[in-house]
């Protein structure tokens, strides 16, 4: 069976990342084996729930938390989709599916301390490299973009003389959003050294490797998680927990909720409340610092 319809649509019409479409067919190639071996068929168009909840069963025994099973059935969820979008089934076998129920995990953001040290580390670097690093950092958390969306940026993308950034999001959606003098400042020197790449042949892409080619997700997050590791004990550093600082950090300075929700480029306000944990217990902090009856 070819996925080659299916994964065409995800990269050219829904704009996924590389990384995104690979997750997605892996778990459909490994769904479509156990069909073969379980069902003896050797296709999974024309599967029903029960297979799939035979499947669901297999993996839940097998150790493999209900998170990771629930983002593996979501997979198998859009490939029905497609397959009702072009007319190839009339019935989604996962229609009145139920996610399994999973903990909330609540994610640590970068304390302002530690955003500032490495700041301040890389507020010396000259050389093509360290300043590229320095204005991702500085993009992440000044503007909580994601990290695709940080690799796709292109130079065009960017006004200068409004302090604005362009973002394509989620489902090609559109954002602007405002850049701070600082990342605009650090946005001006970096280009001037990009200029000076000799492998550069009208690359339109803002970030760029030493070799001249556009930056991949893999290296972004390998550059946050190096830099972060040098101030943070934390187990998890990545360019989302930047994104996630970002949106901390705002809402504890008394920033709009919904403002922060169209910054993030979400789609609804339940996505953007995951980010206010963090802010309650900075309240609460402040709350027992200062009210009047905490002391007594």
């Amino acid at each position: 069976m070819s996925f080659k319809a299916f994964s065409d649509y995800l990269f050219l019409e829904k704009n996924y990342s590389k990384l995104t479409l690979k997750a997605y067919l892996t778990d459909l190639e490994a769904f479509r084996k156990f069909v073969e071996s379980e069902f003896q068929s050797d296709t999974i168009d024309d599967v029903n729930y029960q297979q799939i909840r035979n499947w669901i069963v297999s993996l839940v025994e097998s150790g493999i938390s209900n998170r990771t099973i629930n983002r593996k059935t979501s997979s198998l969820n859009t490939y029905f989709k497609f397959l009702l979008k072009t007319n190839t089934i009339t019935v989604n076998p996962l229609n009145k599916h139920k996610a399994l129920k999973v903990s909330k995990k609540v994610q640590v953001p970068f304390s302002e301390t530690e955003m500032q040290q490495v700041i301040e580390e890389l507020n010396s670097v000259t050389d093509f490299e360290g300043l590229r690093n320095r204005l991702i950092i500085e993009l992440f958390y000044a503007t909580g973009i994601r990290r695709i969306e940080l690799v796709q940026l292109k130079i065009s993308d960017v006004d200068k003389s409004n302090k604005v950034l362009k973002v394509l999001g989620k489902r090609n959606k559109e954002r602007l959003i405002p850049l701070l003098d600082s990342v605009t400042k650090t946005l001006e020197t970096y280009l001037t050294q990009r200029n000076k790449l000799e492998l550069i042949v009208d690359n339109p892409y803002l970030f760029l490797t030493k070799k001249g080619v556009k930056i991949y997700e893999t290296l972004v997050y390998r550059i946050i998680n190096d830099y972060f590791s040098k101030v943070s004990s934390k187990v998890k550093r990545s360019p989302h927990i930047l994104r996630h600082s970002f949106a901390t950090h705002l809402l504890n300075q008394g920033a709009n909720l919904n403002a922060v929700k169209e910054l993030l480029g979400h789609s609804s306000l339940a996505a953007t409340q995951i980010y206010t944990h963090n802010s309650i217990a900075e309240l609460k902090k402040v709350y027992s610092n200062t009210h009047p009856r905490s002391k007594k």
